[in-house]
């Protein structure tokens, strides 16, 4: 049981310093000797659990995919008035982009690598997208004559300011200020009173 404990930890490790050295340099800049050096490892640990840096990728992806997928459960399963959910979602995703190094790794890998997909907005923009058509439907959500689609490339730009300002902090020693789920609340604050049909859709 310590065997495998200890290989437990030291796979851990390697994900959490491929998910900083892919979070800061990019896929194609980081190298397997950086995040054994900041890991603290052996190659030949690195080797025994991953065969190649796109398989670490892959294990970082797929750890900071998860949890944006457990974010965007959430919120489906809120029963929030639909606008009010999409905004929650967009603070939430704000919130682990600055929390959790996997999450800021794996929407960097999801452009850099080269299988021409988004598969990091494809994870949440959809369930955006049915919110705001569910508060187009619903008396008093969406303002008459708001464009479900001009607000849904809205949020896609909040959420990807809110990924570079993160990362920005991430790497900026002694930053200060708001947290990114209250710098993002505010800009809801600025923007809300323009498409919404109600007084507080906020949370």
């Amino acid at each position: 049981m310590a065997k495998q404990e200890r290989a437990t930890r030291t796979r851990e490790a390697l994900v959490r310093a491929a998910a900083s050295a892919f979070d800061r340099a990019g896929y194609e800049a980081t190298t397997l000797a950086r995040i054994i050096q900041s890991a603290g490892l052996s190659m030949g640990a690195l080797t025994f659990h991953f065969r190649s840096k796109e398989e670490l990728a892959d294990a970082v992806h797929a750890q900071g995919e998860c949890a944006v997928r457990a974010a965007v459960e959430r919120a489906a399963a809120s029963g929030e008035p639909p606008l009010r959910a999409a905004v929650c979602l967009t603070l939430e995703i704000a919130r682990l982009l600055e929390e959790d190094t996997a999450v800021r790794a794996a929407a960097r890998l999801a452009r850099e690598r080269a299988d021409g997909s988004d598969s990091w907005s494809s994870l949440w923009l959809p369930l955006v997208e049915r919110l705001l058509a569910r508060a187009t439907e619903t008396e008093g959500e969406l303002r008459p004559g708001s464009d479900p689609g001009a607000v849904l490339t809205l949020v896609a730009y909040l959420v990807a300011g809110a990924e570079a300002d993160s990362r920005v902090r991430a790497t900026t020693p002694g930053e200060q200020g708001d947290c990114a789920e209250r710098r993002l609340g505010r800009i809801w604050d600025a923007v809300l009173p323009g498409i919404s049909g109600t007084d507080r859709p906020a949370p």
